[in-house]
This record gives C-alpha cells, sequence and structure tokens, in this order.
C-alpha cells in the first residue's frame, strides 16, 4: 500500500459524510458530501458503504475520521487521553481493513468534568502542522457540539464542550417557540441583543421561553426571534468557553465562525477565523505522511 500516491480521506459525521480524493502532491482533486452519516449505516454495513465512495472517488486507500471510530461506527476506535499531538493519532490508528485506517478520538477528565471528541482533532492539530494557528491557543470549534479547545506546545492538552448547536435545533424542531425560530439567522442587532444578554445573565431557559411572550404581547418582531436565540445561546456559549480568555481562534464552517466570532468580538475578545474542511485536509495529509 503506497500512501505516498494518492488516497481517500472521509470525515464521517453523525448525519453525513464528506469524502476527499487527495492526490500524490496532497491537493484535494474531487470530493462530495452526502447524508449518509453513520447513524444512517446499519451495523455491518460500513464496508458496503465504504465500497460506495471508492466507486466514486477510485481504489485507494482510505483514511477515516469522526463518528466511523464511533461504537455506532465501523470499528470502535477507543478514546485517546489529552493530551496528544499528531504523532499520538499516527501511532494508534485502528484498521479496519488491510486499506481502512480509522483516526481515533480524543477525551478529557479533569477539572471535575469528563468530555470527548471525534473528527475535531483533525482538524486541530492540522492547523497546526500547517502553521495556520500557533502551538499555544485557544481554539473555538463550532458545531453541533461545540468545542473550545486549549492547545499547548502543539499537543490538545484538554477541551470543553457545549451543546450549543444541538439545543438551538431541539429548539427549532421540538419547542413550544420553534414556529419563532424558522427564520434565517445573521449578525445584526436581534443577534447582537442576544449575545448580549447570553453574555451577562445566567437565566438562559427563562429568557428562552419570553421569545415566546414577547411574540405573543407583540413586543419583538417575529423575524428576529431565530437571530435573537442564536445570540442568546452563543452568547452563554462564549461566556463559558471564553473565560479568563480575550483572544480565540474560531474553526469551521465559513456560516457558524462569523457567528462567534462577532459574539467573541462584543465580548471584548478578538477572533480570527479558520475554514474546518481546509484544516481537515492539512491534518488527515499530515497523518498519512507520518503512516509507516
Amino acid at each position: 500500500m503506497r500512501w505516498a500516491e494518492g488516497f481517500i480521506a472521509v470525515d464521517w459525521g453523525t448525519t453525513n459524510r464528506r469524502a476527499y480524493l487527495l492526490d500524490s502532491t496532497g491537493q484535494c482533486v474531487d470530493e462530495f458530501e452526502d447524508g449518509k452519516g453513520a447513524l444512517s449505516v446499519p451495523k455491518g454495513e460500513f464496508p458496503a458503504a465504504a465500497a460506495e465512495i471508492r466507486t466514486r472517488l477510485g481504489d485507494l486507500p482510505m483514511l477515516l475520521a469522526g463518528m466511523a471510530g464511533s461504537n455506532r461506527g465501523w470499528v470502535d476506535a477507543p478514546y485517546l487521553p489529552c493530551p496528544c499531538g499528531i504523532d499520538g493519532l499516527v501511532q494508534n490508528l485502528v484498521w479496519a481493513g488491510e486499506r481502512e485506517a480509522i483516526v481515533p478520538g480524543l477525551s478529557y477528565i479533569g477539572d471535575g468534568r469528563a468530555d470527548v471528541m471525534r473528527g475535531e482533532e483533525v482538524q486541530l492539530l492540522g492547523a497546526i502542522a500547517a502553521d495556520y494557528i500557533a502551538a499555544d491557543a485557544l481554539v473555538c470549534h463550532p458545531g453541533t457540539h461545540n468545542k473550545w479547545v486549549f492547545v499547548e506546545r502543539g499537543e490538545i492538552t484538554r477541551f470543553r464542550t457545549v451543546m450549543t448547536g444541538e439545543l438551538f435545533n431541539l429548539l427549532k424542531n421540538h419547542s413550544i417557540i420553534g414556529d419563532r425560530l424558522q427564520g434565517e439567522v445573521s449578525v445584526g442587532p436581534a443577534f447582537e441583543r442576544g449575545v448580549i444578554h447570553g453574555l451577562n445573565h445566567t437565566d438562559l431557559t427563562s429568557e428562552l421561553f419570553a421569545i415566546r411572550a414577547r411574540w405573543l404581547l407583540g413586543v419583538t418582531e417575529p423575524e428576529a426571534s431565530a437571530s435573537y436565540a442564536s445570540g442568546l445561546l452563543i452568547g452563554s456559549d462564549v461566556r463559558i468557553g471564553l473565560a479568563n480568555h480575550d483572544e480565540a481562534v474560531v474553526m469551521g464552517r465559513p456560516e457558524l465562525t462569523r457567528l462567534f466570532a462577532a459574539a467573541i468580538a462584543l465580548a471584548g475578545g478578538t477572533a480570527s477565523e479558520l475554514d474546518g474542511e481546509e484544516c481537515f485536509l492539512a491534518g488527515i495529509s499530515e497523518i498519512a505522511k507520518r503512516i509507516k
């Protein structure tokens, strides 16, 4: 098996998967994304799902990250304890087959907390390897489960997960205020009001219900509710993650990083944004280079 001749990288999420064809120079020459996340693949059918990817991108070795290594995925790739750098990931790859390697996730136990991540570690350590971020940094990784990650001396040393994205989706689809949250979320006056409230108050559950009350009583225009609710949740998130810090790198999808960067600015901090896909490709390429 010759990784240097090119390989397929897969970022296999819970609800979606993204696959990339990388050539011998490490450049992405083809890719696709679909809704076949790990939870939609029945147990025992991951080899067939991987074969589908090869049908589209070529018969090459495959390096997988994310939920493919979970207990709901292809093969369980146990979490590695922090601190951990990219060599730790390489040394603990789990092989699902002769040409399919799965990157393990990371775990943290400390400060009276326990936490885990899968997939984000490739982006974070890839950004370090590519010199996108410093060897010592605070990184915010927004998504369904937002991560606040401390990087020290080029390793991930500790992190904290906040369920902001999932909470917003649950409220939008399954709560009494859901019909008020169907609008587009954007940075503007309503979002900023929500962020400021979330940064400065701890009455999150009460303030969420107040979104409905304001609409019923004609106090707030309904189109502002989605942005306000998002700002409220993100402001609370930033209050948790940015505590005692005034600078962070925000890494992920641009539509999310811009919201968190705006919230960090409202908190009096500074934020730089990085594209998560670019960081993932940098990390997965660096791992492939080090496979013996």
